[in-house]
């Protein structure tokens, strides 16, 4: 357990393609599972990327990818968001 937590925090384990998928359908399935529209994700997706992109500049809006994950009965919202840098505070 400890290791595991070592290895994720150092990214000493290589993600095989296998994995990503697996990780990819856990989140389909997650969505179909919370009742929740298409559009209504993609909504939620504009409105998530209209807040991130008042603090950060964004390398490409488009591949911004919002999904929900669930795990022992609670569902978690996750954002994949490529920031490029820190937007400088307006004096």
């Amino acid at each position: 357990m400890f290791a595991d937590l070592l290895d994720r925090l150092f990214k000493r384990t290589k993600e095989t393609s296998g994995s990503v998928a697996k990780d990819r359908l856990k989140m389909v399935l997650s969505v179909d599972r919370t009742d929740m529209a298409p559009q209504t994700m993609e909504e939620m997706r504009k409105e998530i990327l209209a807040v991130i992109t008042k603090y950060f500049e964004i390398d490409d809006t488009e591949s911004l990818e919002v999904g929900l994950e669930r795990e022992q009965g609670s569902t978690a919202i996750i954002a994949n968001i490529p920031i490029r840098r820190v937007k400088v505070a307006d004096a």
